[in-house]
């Protein structure tokens, strides 16, 4: 039985990693001379149209990462179980993003950049503490609420959002479009954590923007974006810093990557742009998870994190 290791970056590193993490089964990539009835698993991300085809005997497409908008596009995709990539170390470091952000805008860190630029020192204003402010997080899931847990650590006040119901002990948990606006209302930082499916596409927009909360102590609604791209209206963000609907932007996921070098959120003052980083999949870890998850399915159990592609997620 074989693992075709199909994607759009540097295959070597993720095959040695393979090959360590599952020394009795073959690892191949597109281009090798291998038998494609042997094939029982694809580990991929942004597969090239046709590298996933006459594949008969496939039993689950692993996604190398949390999101898995780039094979729900994918045309002619085998009807093998997709399983998403949720290990502890992704979990982790995306938490870790969201409390860095959080507490940048809970102490003006940037306000203070701008003070030591101007070799200012200008102690004058206390922040307010993490408990006035309120942290509102779109996308409930693994991800969400682990980000919810350690910023309620941090003392914030944190609620999460969800497009079907759920519930988590410790927080209040909105659904559906009944729910979203009393979110919203009560939302002064807006995390984005939701997958790119139809109906969230383009959801991060002004009308959106305009319900989040108007009486927080951060001075205005702050966005931060670390799940896909394609769920914000970047000309809307633009206008809406502009005017004052949003405070500022922590935006790690763009439209179109990399972001391009024309792009005005580069050098707007209120935004902050990180390259894709906030919660990279680590191959060594990606890979361990990969091997459980096949060593399960063998054994007779169910495969963890399988996509409802019904949903999109």
């Amino acid at each position: 039985m074989s693992l075709l290791v199909a994607v759009t970056w540097e295959t070597q590193p993720w095959v040695e990693r393979f090959r360590r993490h599952l020394p009795d089964r073959d690892i191949v990539v597109l281009g090798d001379d291998f038998d494609r009835n042997a094939i029982r698993y694809v580990a991929t991300w942004g597969p090239k149209p046709g590298s996933l085809s006459n594949l008969p005997n496939l039993e689950a497409i692993f996604s190398l990462g949390a999101g898995v908008d780039h094979l729900m596009s994918y045309p002619g995709l085998p009807a093998a179980p997709i399983v998403r990539v949720a290990q502890d170390d992704l979990t982790h470091r995306m938490s870790e993003y969201m409390v860095l952000h959080c507490l940048m805008y809970l102490r003006e860190q940037r306000r203070f950049d701008e003070d030591q630029k101007a070799k200012r020192w200008n102690p004058d204003r206390a922040p307010p503490i993490a408990g006035e402010v309120r942290v509102g997080i779109m996308g409930f899931g693994v991800l969400g609420q682990d980000a919810a847990r350690k910023l309620k650590v941090m003392g914030f006040d944190v609620a999460g959002w969800s497009r079907t119901p759920k519930s988590v002990e410790g927080f209040d948990a909105y659904a559906g479009e009944d729910g979203l606006t009393s979110f919203l209302n009560r939302t002064d930082i807006l995390i984005a954590l939701m997958p790119l499916t139809p109906d969230t596409q383009g959801i991060l927009n002004r009308s959106l923007f305009r319900k989040l909360a108007r009486d927080g102590k951060l001075g205005g609604p702050i966005l931060i974006n670390a799940g896909r791209g394609k769920l914000q209206v970047e000309a809307d963000i633009l206008s809406c810093l502009d005017d004052g609907t949003l405070q500022a932007a922590t935006l790690d996921v763009f439209e179109t990557e990399p972001l391009p070098e024309s792009s005005p959120l580069w050098t707007h003052p209120r935004v902050t742009i990180t390259p894709h980083n906030s919660a990279t999949s680590e191959p060594e870890a990606t890979a361990r998870y990969i091997a459980q998850q096949i060593r399960r399915h063998e054994a007779g159990e169910a495969f963890e994190n399988v996509v409802d592609r019904a949903r999109g997620y």
